[in-house]
């Protein structure tokens, strides 16, 4: 029987959209949430209350895992719960260390900007550098993975259906939330995703019915020595 994937944040809009085109694709899906109602999600999910803030929850609800999407929004509190300190820094390295015995590929959303520490956008809680550090243990984790850095998030497809896909994080422009649904689902299923990180835009023209050659483009990370080694250390 095929291994369940996890949606983490799978009942925010863009979970919900990830739920769907995995369940369109044939896959078990369990969602992961603090509130499983809180979205409008189809039949046929399992869905588990849990939170990525405390780490006792996560295991018996990633059990048996075959992939992970963390989709988890942030906050933007200077401190405390709803800080991005506590969300996507401790949260992503709440859900490693419980799916690390499970070897699943984990597919995080982030965002872009993350190496540009003067940007405003820092201002709230550090976002940047949190969203960044939580990268950086994916990255050196030793579990397969891709990182999803979208551009600014629309509900439709405003600057066109066709996908772009960047590298270094200098760009800037807008991405619908079903592409970036499309983009997490396509590097759970095509090996050329594996260890790379990309920002994702749109712009006009059609949406892609191949994601092979719009990976294949991708150079794959290097993950430097000092994250290997705190991994290796669990620092």
């Amino acid at each position: 029987m095929q291994s369940p994937i996890a949606v983490i944040g799978g009942a925010g809009r863009t979970g919900v959209l990830i739920t769907r085109r995995l369940l369109e694709e044939g896959h078990q899906v369990r969602v992961i949430s603090r509130d499983p109602h809180r979205g409008v999600l189809p039949s046929g999910v399992e869905t588990h209350r849990a939170d990525v803030r405390y780490a006792d929850v996560l295991e018996p609800a990633l059990r048996g895992v075959g992939g992970i999407v963390f989709a988890v929004e942030p906050g933007t509190a200077d401190s405390g719960p709803q800080s991005p300190e506590t969300t996507v820094y401790d949260g992503v390295r709440n859900v490693l260390a419980a799916a690390d015995g499970n070897g699943p590929h984990f597919v995080l959303i982030s965002q872009i900007f993350v190496t540009r520490r003067e940007h405003p956008m820092n201002a709230y809680g550090r976002l940047l550098d949190w969203r960044l550090r939580g990268e950086d243990e994916v990255r050196a984790s030793g579990l397969p993975y891709t990182v999803v850095r979208p551009s600014w998030l629309t509900d439709d497809e405003v600057a066109g259906a066709r996908v772009r896909l960047e590298q270094q994080d200098r760009g800037n422009g807008w991405v619908s939330r079903r592409s970036v649904a499309e983009a997490c689902v396509q590097a759970l299923r095509l090996p050329t995703a594996s260890g790379t990180t990309f920002e994702i835009y749109n712009e006009p023209g059609q949406a892609p019915t191949d994601w092979g050659p719009v990976f294949e483009r991708l150079i794959p990370d290097r993950v430097p020595a000092y994250l290997r080694a705190s991994s290796l250390t669990g620092a």
